[in-house]
Formats: structure tokens, sequence, C-alpha cells
């Protein structure tokens, strides 16, 4: 099939990289336009222009897909994933089979634009990668494909993703054999198990110790790599990595911190965690016991 791709971060370059070395063709790519990144806020091309870039096929850079209706009239359906803005209602039934969305959850389940956060936040034991034809609501239009894969108890959010966006990738091709051939046919999503995802915000990331230690143990993986889990110390904002529940130790308040047994322990509503690595606002990144014997008083996160 003609195809266009559209998609930005780097979860969409590995089903970017599949369509270009299928027997597909890749007639356009559209992408996000630059955008300021790193300490210098210097202007930079998304991980998907920056993939197309090196191939060769033709880049559009947009925020308003409705603007170039007319490069989408000559393909057979378009690719999604993760491009970050709706696709305009007038554009959904210009490619011939549409507009293919690879969703990085088990639909209907986490709707929106964090379903790997929601899915370690949530504590579920399994999720998925979805191909469904997007039309005008929120990841609410017909299945075509899926495959289901188990969460690791350590799993963080963007080792997850990683995961799914390889998967993700073979899924869609699937889905291109499928339409092509006339093996798939579109389902309704089923109107039970429907629960959203929307971004997480830094606020979100915030570690609440008066939760249980699993509660606070989803929280950081969910948020690791981005936005990244913190916690304050007095008035200074402390960036955590995972930690690790240590069920043994009840006898700490939630968010007092001690060293036993050269282990950093944080209380949580139920048992304590143990820390791994911490960052101070503005410095690097350091092993939790140095941190600690740094201090010259008593630790407690709020």
């Amino acid at each position: 099939m003609r195809i266009a791709f559209a998609g930005t971060p780097l979860a969409a370059v590995p089903t970017l990289t599949a369509l270009l070395a299928s027997d597909h063709e890749v007639a356009l790519v559209v992408t996000r336009p630059d955008a300021p990144a790193g300490r210098g806020r210097t202007l930079t091309a998304s991980p998907v222009a920056e993939v197309a870039g090196v191939s060769g096929v033709p880049v559009l850079k947009t925020s308003h897909l409705a603007e170039h209706k007319d490069k989408f009239a000559d393909v057979d359906c378009v690719v999604v994933v993760a491009f970050g803005a709706m696709v305009p209602r007038e554009l959904l039934d210009v490619p011939k089979h549409g507009w293919i969305n690879v969703h990085f959850s088990l639909l209907p389940q986490w709707r929106g634009a964090a379903p790997v956060q929601y899915s370690i936040l949530s504590g579920d034991e399994f999720t998925g990668v979805t191909t469904f034809r997007i039309d005008e609501g929120l990841d609410t239009g017909p299945m075509l494909a899926y495959l289901t894969t188990q969460i690791a108890p350590s799993e963080t959010s963007s080792e997850l993703l990683d995961r799914l966006s390889i998967e993700g990738a073979q899924l869609a091709l699937a889905t291109l054999s499928g339409i092509e051939n006339g093996s798939i046919l579109p389902l309704h999503q089923p109107i039970d198990g429907i629960s959203s995802a929307p971004k997480i915000t830094v606020a979100d990331a915030q570690v609440r110790w008066s939760d249980p230690a699993l509660a606070v143990d989803r929280r950081i993986r969910a948020v690791t790599k981005e936005p990244g889990a913190w916690t304050m110390f007095g008035d200074t904002r402390i960036k955590l990595q995972p930690v690790t529940v240590s069920p043994h130790v009840t006898d700490l308040a939630p968010g007092e911190v001690q060293m036993r047994d050269g282990e950093v322990l944080v209380g949580t509503g139920s048992h304590a965690v143990a820390l791994d690595q911490v960052q101070e606002a503005g410095r690097n990144l350091t092993d939790a016991k140095t941190w600690f014997s740094n201090q010259k008083s008593a630790v407690v996160f709020e």
C-alpha cells in the first residue's frame, strides 16, 4: 500500500523504521514542528523527523493537519503513532482506509495520552498494543488488531514503552497486511472497561508518602523517566529513581528517612521502601547512601 506516517517521539520510530523496511511505500512522513530541547532550549527536530530525513522520504512538519488535506488524498491510509494532535474530522475519510492508530494499551482501557504510565500506576498485570481506525472521539474508533503482554514487577514506564513500541511496530505491519488482503474487519470497542489516561503532570509525579508502599513504588515507576518522581526535603526538591519495597520495616512514619543495614529507608502508609539513587535540584544523580550520609540533620520527606 501507499501510506503516510504521522508520529513525533522516540516511541514512534520503531513503527516508522519497520514501515520503511517493508513492501509498503511510505510516501510522506508527518511530524510536529521543531521544538526547544535541552538546557540551551535549542530548536530540535523530533526523533521521527530525524529518521525520516535520513531515509529521504518527504517530511511535513506541522501542528495543523487540516491545512494539508490535499497531501492525504493520494495515500491508502495514514499510520499514526503518538503524533501529538487530534486528526480533524474533515480528514478522517480522505485516505481510502482512513487513519490507523497504534495505541499502547488494550482498548478501551486507558484511552488518552499516557496509557503506559496509567497501566503501571494502577498496578495492571497485563497491558498491550491496539491498532484501531481513528474516528472523531479520543481513542474510541473501531479496533483492528491487538496483542497482550505482561508487565514486569520492576518495569518502569519508559522501559515498558520501549518494549511496546517495538511490539507495536510488528502489529502495525500485521494490521496493514490484514487490511490489504481483507482478513481484518473493524470491531467496535466494548462498552465495558473504559478508562482514561490523561497526560501525566509534574504535580502527578510528586510521591505521596502516606500511600501504601506498593502505591509509592508504582507511582515512581510510572513517571520514570518522564516527568520524573520527586519529593521535598525542606525547601529542596529531590528527584527519585525506582525504589525497592521493604515489607519487614513497618516502624517508620510516612516520609521519615533512616539508614539501616546499609539501606536508606523511607516510611510510607504501610511499610518502608529502600531508595536507590536521588538527585537534588541542580546537582548530579547520586546513590542514596552517599546523599544521606552528607545530611546534617534528621531527614523527613514531605
